[in-house]
């Protein structure tokens, strides 16, 4: 599957670029992935549609619940996608057969639709119940790569129970380049630390979207503010406070405050 999964990824991106939809297909204006909660419309229609034709209640209200979901499928489907468009290979790989399910669900809730508007009922139950089916397994697929193979999951764990009450020690500021991000360790958690002039700025360096290591992104400024570009997948976040400016990443990056000693000892302690 790796040549289509390849192919459509790219293209995918390529045609979404870093713009405004891209981030609410995301969801960066939600603070957690979109297409989830968007996939459960659709789901909770097909799913009570065959409550309603397993109870033989009325029809219309299936008919209704039916073309609700199929209605859903597309945007559901293109936020899906620009959030797979950004995964790593093996979540693609399941991520492209769930695709897969999910079509295949859609066009035989349509195809049943159409044979309940035609007045064959029984075909459109029978369409229906093996859509549910489909519809079932892409769930389940889906549920794999959001529990057992983290996809959408933040991986920038919070770190404000990690670290001990108070300021801690981190490193001096003569030892930071002026303008370049490094990596530095608090214990066993690992920092983005950049130094721009006297001022030092701290986050958690594991990317929020897949982990990525944000000491080797590259630096920019978005609307006068300092901000670090991931350099796995371009996710944008605020130096300041761990914002995201842009996605794919929805969770923002745990953030530090710092003081400086007279001693020229840079301190940190988790941001409120």
């Amino acid at each position: 599957m790796d040549r289509p999964v390849n192919a459509l990824s790219k293209a995918i991106r390529r045609r979404l670029g870093p713009s405004r939809l891209r981030d609410v297909l995301h969801g960066v204006p939600l603070g957690h992935p979109l297409h989830p909660a968007m996939a459960m419309v659709s789901a909770g229609c097909w799913i009570a549609s065959a409550v309603l034709d397993v109870t033989r209640s009325d029809p219309r209200a299936s008919r209704t619940l039916i073309a609700t979901g199929v209605g859903m499928a597309l945007p559901t489907a293109t936020a899906g996608l620009a959030d797979w468009s950004t995964l790593h290979r093996e979540q693609q790989r399941v991520g492209f057969v769930h695709a897969i399910m999910n079509v295949t669900a859609t066009g035989l809730y349509t195809g049943s639709l159409l044979m309940r508007m035609a007045g064959r009922e029984r075909t459109g139950r029978a369409l229906a119940f093996t859509g549910l089916g489909a519809v079932s397994v892409g769930a389940y697929l889906g549920g794999h790569m959001a529990y057992r193979q983290a996809a959408g999951a933040n991986h920038a764990e919070s770190v404000s129970h990690l670290v001990p009450l108070g300021w801690h020690d981190l490193c001096s500021l003569k030892d930071l380049p002026n303008g370049r991000p490094v990596r530095r360790r608090l214990g066993y958690i690992e920092l983005f630390v950049l130094r721009l002039g006297d001022g030092v700025s701290v986050l958690a360096d594991g990317c929020s979207h897949l982990a990525g290591p944000l000491h080797q992104g590259r630096v920019t400024v978005e609307d006068g503010d300092p901000c670090i570009v991931c350099p796995w997948h371009s996710s944008v976040f605020r130096i300041s406070d761990g914002s995201v400016v842009h996605g794919p990443a929805t969770a923002k990056q745990p953030a530090f405050r710092t003081r400086l000693r007279q001693d020229g000892v840079v301190q940190v302690r988790p941001a409120d």
